[in-house]
């Protein structure tokens, strides 16, 4: 009776059982057993040791801790006495621990058979909801977060298999350019800075009986002394090797290093398809997004940029199961877009001539923001100098143009055209510096909510080529603008933040629509007004950072936001963007469809749906407070 009173006594301490009646209280005291440790021990280890019940701490202290894929040790918490463990691996993880747990010396625990714990939850809806609540606040730790949802992986053997798998037919070939076998070294030269190669093959009749590189005509022109009138069929070099799209690429790369060649001919039958480079190939299937980056600043043509587009949603899927951060992931989407719209840019630049004005191509929206994500269409607009009356017609033709053939080229590889038209080919979004100003002035001076929508969307502007003066011209001008725009103006900047609600029911549910037979939330929608409110706060405060982390940042930096507002929102935002990343490249890859913004919360883990509930209360919580510190002169 007496080890009874003290369970019972203790209870009544500790949050939730506290609250339980009488009659559960009893029943829980009655399953208590008691627990001791008198040494330090490590008792559970992550996602693989069976928890058999909750854990109440007594005396002493649990750690629990993760292990990196490396094996090293990373802390994360002491629970102390009154604090429990064991709820989420029970409730979300199949009595799987989700943590590594070690005890403290002289550690004493009351376990709460894991068969009445679920009884409890199903029983009384308080009761659960405080294990939830707690995890999901847990999860808005990035440390945390990673290590539930990403399991430490075999890197290499990702990498592995990646590169074994992957036959020749997913590779894109270069034409092949050939030359007579009488043909003088120096047209030779000529030809391959034409065409931007390194490599001609020599033919004579209807062979191809050897090759030329640019080290050939170094070693054996330059090097050697030889004339520039030399002949082809005196310095190439062979034999040629040719193999089939059927075959692995690991085939091509080991042929590659047995023969000590660079270049292989890639055929289907008897059609040679083109050539390929030892170069390319290996920083092709290179794992580090930054080769991959690289390599799409190699290629030349649309359709190899096309291609390279093609390639990312795998890039992204392995990124996301090594457990990169989604900020890095949306870096790593953003730089392979930028480079390919500078290539496309410098290639019609190439084809129409050089501008007649200096200018900036800006991206804009989630572009502008540095947060792409899979499924993406054009946002983008141009800046142009002022000129002279006589050349402003002149000017405004070539850019027009210019911008009509950047963004038909980028359609092509994958960029769709903005349904808005919200595009630099649309002549409403391509204009002299002193045109856009004044756009700024009628949206801020005269706002109502297009305008303030259209601010919203240029102000997310970053340049993408050309001329940065430009641009910080024009936000020089709209913070001079900002110093006094009136409280209509942020009312209807708030008041665009607060379109969207967070998809929570009432009953703390996830809120679904219906869409192609299935009952889908919108994940696009449940971001936007962490993206929005955070745009109010930094206009409000004259930053002109486009990133919404690096806007959260700053705006803690000028203790806007407390360190607590700043966590929740960064862990939030990039929570929702992770698991959106990781389910438009799943679409791609698993279901060969066209990426899109809706989930079925029947396809969520139980940890992910815990998450998102508390996470939607997070947003809805600052949604409230900007109605009553940007709203409240309008609607009182």
């Amino acid at each position: 009776m007496a080890a009874k009173l003290e369970k019972r006594t203790f209870l009544k301490q500790v949050a939730p059982f506290k609250d339980l009646p009488d009659e559960q209280m009893e029943l829980v005291v009655t399953d208590l057993k008691e627990v001791r440790f008198d040494k330090s021990e490590v008792m559970f280890l992550q996602h693989k040791t069976r928890v058999e019940g909750l854990d109440i701490l007594v005396e002493g202290g649990y750690e629990t801790f993760f292990y990196t894929s490396a094996g090293q040790k990373q802390a994360y918490n002491k629970l102390k006495p009154g604090e429990t463990y064991g709820a989420f691996s029970i409730l979300l993880n199949k009595h799987k621990s989700i943590c590594s747990v070690a005890t403290q010396k002289n550690t004493r625990i009351y376990r709460l058979s894991s068969e009445l714990f679920r009884t409890l939850c199903k029983q009384q809806d308080d009761f659960y909801q405080y294990f939830l609540s707690s995890f999901g606040k847990q999860m808005l730790d990035d440390k945390f977060a990673n290590y539930v949802a990403n399991p430490p992986l075999d890197v290499e053997s990702l990498s592995f298999d990646r590169y074994f798998v992957r036959r020749m037919d997913s590779v894109n070939p270069r034409p092949i350019v050939s030359c007579p076998a009488d043909a003088p070294a120096h047209e030779l030269a000529k030809m391959m800075e034409e065409h931007k190669l390194s490599c001609i093959f020599v033919e004579e009749g209807d062979d191809l009986t050897g090759y030329v590189t640019d080290i050939i005509l170094r070693n054996k022109i330059i090097a050697e002394q030889r004339p520039v009138s030399t002949p082809a069929r005196d310095i190439m070099e062979g034999p040629i090797y040719q193999i089939d799209t059927g075959a692995y690429i690991y085939e091509a790369v080991l042929l590659m290093f047995q023969h000590k060649i660079r270049y292989i001919i890639v055929t289907q039958g008897s059609e040679r398809l083109g050539v390929v480079n030892r170069s390319k190939l290996l920083s092709d299937q290179a794992q580090s997004p930054f080769v991959f980056i690289q390599s799409v600043r190699q290629a030349l043509t649309v359709d190899e940029l096309r291609q390279k587009w093609l390639q990312v949603p795998e890039v992204v899927h392995q990124l996301l199961s090594r457990g990169v951060k989604s900020e890095l992931v949306n870096q790593v989407i953003t730089n392979v877009s930028d480079s390919i719209a500078q290539k496309v840019i410098e290639g019609v630049i190439a084809e129409i001539g050089e501008p007649p004005a200096r200018f900036a191509f800006m991206s804009l929206g989630s572009e502008g923001r540095k947060e792409q994500t899979l499924k993406t269409d054009q946002d983008n607009a141009i800046i142009y100098e002022d000129k002279a009356n006589e050349f402003r017609e002149k000017t405004r033709k070539y850019f027009l143009y210019f911008a009509e053939l950047v963004s038909e080229r980028l359609n092509t590889i994958g960029f769709s055209f903005c349904t808005g038209g919200l595009m630099a080919k649309n002549p409403k979004w391509t204009h002299s510096l002193s045109h856009w100003k004044r756009n700024y002035n009628q949206w801020i001076e005269n706002p109502d909510p297009q305008s303030v929508m259209n601010f919203s969307t240029f102000f997310d502007c970053r340049l993408l080529y050309g001329e940065e003066k430009l641009i910080e011209e024009l936000q020089a001008h709209i913070v001079e603008k900002l110093s006094d725009p009136g409280d209509l103006f942020f009312s209807l900047l708030a008041n665009n933040a607060l379109q969207y609600e967070p998809p929570l029911t009432f009953f703390r549910g996830i809120r679904t629509i219906s869409k192609d037979n299935q009952q889908v939330f919108n994940i696009k929608r449940a971001m936007t007004p962490i993206v929005d409110l955070v745009r109010v706060y930094a206009l409000k405060h004259k930053i002109l950072k486009t990133n919404t982390g690096e806007r959260l940042e700053a705006l803690r930096l000028h203790k806007v936001l407390s360190h607590s507002d700043y966590h929740e929102l960064m862990q939030s935002y990039y929570y929702l963007m992770g698991m959106r990343l990781k389910y438009q490249a799943e679409n791609i890859i698993d279901n060969h469809e066209d990426p899109h913004n809706y989930v079925n919360p029947k396809s969520l883990t139980k940890i992910e749906v815990v998450t998102l509930k508390e996470i939607f209360k997070v947003i809805a919580n600052f949604q409230q407070r900007i109605k009553m510190v940007f709203t409240r002169n309008l609607f009182g």
